[in-house]
């Protein structure tokens, strides 16, 4: 086994008291990412660019004025399909020339916004599928750290920022969240602008954010959104949907005995916890979310189609089947997703939220492939928010993650329930 580098993350929650208690500045933090990035990226490989003199004129420009947003001093990494101006937007693929992008997108306005720093571009897969980068999982360097917001995943689990951009189509922030032992965050589809994000399946395509603790992420998405924020606990332990999972793959053993002492603690805590039947239509979400993000990345994606022989043989076959897709089956495949969605919402109004495992197991060994997003699909075929709690371990240490599913335009809820659950899971 090769070891990992992995170390503690910073905590965002705590970062941010102390710049604006004027116990560390924007510069100081910069160097400080700086230097865990030149101690750790020689492994870990998270990071396409990094704009170090930029951050370092970003962070003495803040302390020269008063007005300090909610992510003041903080450096961010960001997912290199996700423009920012005066930087290249590679898209983890030799079929970008290297054309620098002259806007940011609205998510990174946002961020400006909130006086977040933006540190650099981190590793994606091609174009937000499957080929992989060379990133790898910090907690063994021999395991894949997930996709295809690998490098931010990585970049956030090794210390090296304390908060991370990427995006989601059918799992790519649940699975490296979950693999690389953090949390993170899909927004609902629709909820934030993607304008200035290369995307793949617009009807699927979502922000996502990654940081250390559920909690780190409720501060990230309140200074991003502008939402109220409150760090109080449930006025009563909350109702939980178990979702099993295994009639989309198969559950790795140590993952089905680990949600199952979950689920034990959660219930002993004061949690109602009761299951979410294996219906057919959450099987058939998985299909038709395939079907749905074939369909519109092969269009969504035509230029690019032109030069396949510079393309990776995933994203090859991607096309192949979305041209093969007719408008009828496509159709027919979002006709499924609507009915579904009438029957998930009316069983998400029983409950707080859907508890279920994040991924089939721990991060599969080697790095050639980013492990199966099976259980992210039918989710994000519905387009609901969800958050990936951390806290779990395998046999071997491995990081296991939980997903909460939640109710759209409920996130404070949402978050709530989570940090309830993350406490509990890590006592």
């Amino acid at each position: 086994m090769q070891r990992g580098t992995h170390t503690q993350p910073s905590s965002l929650r705590e970062l941010i008291f102390d710049l604006a208690e004027d116990r560390l500045t924007p510069t100081q933090i910069i160097e400080q990412s700086l230097e865990r990035i030149a101690q750790a990226e020689p492994y870990i490989k998270a990071w396409v660019s990094i704009d170090a003199d930029g951050a370092r004129r970003q962070a003495a420009n803040q302390e020269k004025i008063d007005r300090r947003g909610a992510l003041w001093g903080v450096p961010v990494g960001i997912k290199d399909i996700i423009d920012v101006t005066g930087q290249r937007t590679g898209c983890g693929s030799v079929v970008r020339d290297g054309t620098i992008s002259t806007t940011d997108a609205d998510c990174i306005t946002s961020l400006r916004s909130s006086s977040g720093i933006v540190l650099g571009k981190t590793v994606t897969t091609e174009f937000g599928y499957f080929a992989p980068g060379p990133t790898r999982n910090p907690w063994n360097l021999e395991h894949t750290p997930g996709g295809s917001s690998s490098g931010s995943a990585a970049a956030v689990a090794a210390g090296m920022v304390p908060l991370a951009f990427g995006t989601q189509t059918a799992g790519s922030i649940t699975r490296p969240a979950a693999f690389c032992g953090i949390a993170g965050f899909t927004t609902s589809t629709g909820e934030f602008s993607m304008k200035g994000i290369t995307g793949l399946s617009p009807s699927l395509d979502s922000l996502g954010l990654l940081a250390s603790t559920v909690a780190d992420l409720c501060c990230a998405w309140s200074a991003l959104t502008g939402a109220s924020r409150s760090d109080e606990d449930l006025a009563q332990p909350p109702r939980l949907m178990h979702w099993e999972g295994s009639c989309l793959g198969e559950i790795e053993t140590d993952m089905i005995s680990a949600v199952s002492a979950a689920m034990t603690r959660l219930s002993r805590d004061g949690a109602t916890v009761f299951d979410l039947e294996e219906d057919p239509l959450i099987q058939m979400l998985t299909g038709a979310q395939s079907t749905v993000m074939a369909y519109e990345a092969c269009r969504e994606r035509s230029a690019d189609r032109e030069q396949l022989h510079l393309l990776s043989a995933p994203l090859i076959d991607l096309f192949a089947v979305g041209l093969a897709v007719t408008d009828d089956d496509y159709n027919a495949a979002r006709a499924s997703i609507a009915t579904a969605r009438s029957y998930v919402f009316s069983r998400l109004e029983e409950c707080d939220a859907i508890l279920g495992p994040a991924a089939l197991g721990a991060a599969p060994f080697g790095i050639a492939a980013t492990g199966n997003p099976v259980l992210s699909r039918p989710w994000q075929a519905l387009g609901l928010p969800v958050v990936t709690i951390p806290g779990l371990r395998d046999s071997k240490g491995m990081p296991l993650g939980l997903q909460l599913i939640g109710k759209p335009r409920q996130e404070q809820r949402l978050f709530a329930v989570a940090r309830w659950i993350e406490i509990r899971l890590s006592t």
